[in-house]
């Protein structure tokens, strides 16, 4: 079965990877890479092949154009995409020796928290089978209350599916833990890291949390946990699937690749578009192990940069979606 449009809605952040200056010991290069998590969701989910709308403010800037060129050669269609008059956002990241990266962000007034409701009000989900969000889009003002109301009226149609991906150099973590229960009411699929985790609840076992979620209204909840691979908990039922060992070049951009691979195997099997009411545990370790492969491709390369369709032929025959 051919997976239905997912639209995704966020930000796409110029990462900036700090790299020594070969002209002078006293300079620093970066190399700058389109990125931002909503952004890096649907360039995996346009490359996998699920047909994948990004909803974004891009810049007319140097970084806008290079978002613009990245987006449309991965085969994402931008057409309701808003050309926006601010400057991009700027994440500097330096990558310690397990490549792990550590950001600094300079974000203040640029185009993507600028979100309006007359720039929502016209986008065409007729075609769309879930709505993906999330990150500092949903928390930043003035557009996180603007994209939390498109979420509201999205899910008359849609299935809807969060990462919170917290970034507390920008917003601190009880601005999210404030608005956690809501978008738990709002959403049907909720992933997160083991780091957003202690973020958001510091001290909580992962299946605590999901508990917690579960009877804010959230149906699935999927907690990645690094080398420790991934927690699901559909409705409090349960199960671990292991990672997937890879020679890790950096982790940029992994969680955004697991859940890209999350929905793009539940939309193959046509289990998007509602409440997911057709979902069973079986169903969700299948398309956690493929969301699992995805990312330790991603990982096995530099920056965010997601597998194409045509290289999961690196991954066993049952896991391919």
């Amino acid at each position: 079965m051919s997976p239905r449009q997912i639209t995704v809605l966020g930000e796409c952040v110029a990462d900036a990877f700090t790299e020594p200056a070969a002209s002078a010991s006293n300079e620093l290069a970066l190399r700058v890479l389109p990125g931002g998590g909503p952004a890096n969701t649907a360039v995996a989910l346009a490359r996998l092949g699920t047909p994948a709308r990004f909803l974004a403010r891009l810049s007319g800037d140097v970084f806008g154009r290079l978002f613009r060129a990245h987006l449309e050669a991965s085969g994402v269609d931008l057409s309701y995409a808003v050309a926006a008059t601010e400057p991009s956002t700027l994440a500097v990241a330096e990558l310690d020796a397990t490549g792990q990266a550590a950001f600094s962000f300079h974000a203040q007034n640029t185009a993507d928290w600028q979100w309006t409701p007359a720039e929502l009000a016209g986008v065409d989900l007729s075609e769309t089978a879930c709505v993906h969000t999330g990150s500092l889009a949903l928390v930043r003002e003035p557009g996180g209350a603007v994209v939390e109301e498109f979420l509201a009226a999205a899910a008359e149609r849609a299935t809807i599916s969060i990462d919170p991906n917290v970034r507390p150099l920008l917003v601190r973590p009880e601005v999210y833990r404030a608005r956690l229960t809501h978008w738990c009411a709002l959403a049907d699929i909720l992933r997160l890291s083991e780091d957003d985790l202690e973020l958001l609840l510091p001290g909580t076992s992962p299946e605590e949390a999901c508990d917690s979620w579960h009877a804010a209204g959230v149906r699935l909840v999927v907690v990645t946990l690094g080398a420790g691979g991934a927690l699901a908990s559909l409705d409090g039922e349960r199960l671990r699937v292991p990672a997937v060992a890879t020679r890790v070049v950096d982790t940029v951009g992994a969680g955004d690749s697991f859940t890209a691979g999350l929905l793009h195997h539940l939309g193959a099997a046509g289990l998007l578009g509602g409440r997911l009411s057709g979902l069973g545990l079986d169903e969700v370790a299948e398309a956690c192990r493929f969301g699992a492969r995805v990312a330790a491709l991603t990982c096995s390369v530099a920056g965010p940069n997601p597998p194409w369709q045509s290289q999961l032929a690196q991954l066993a025959p049952a896991d391919r979606a």
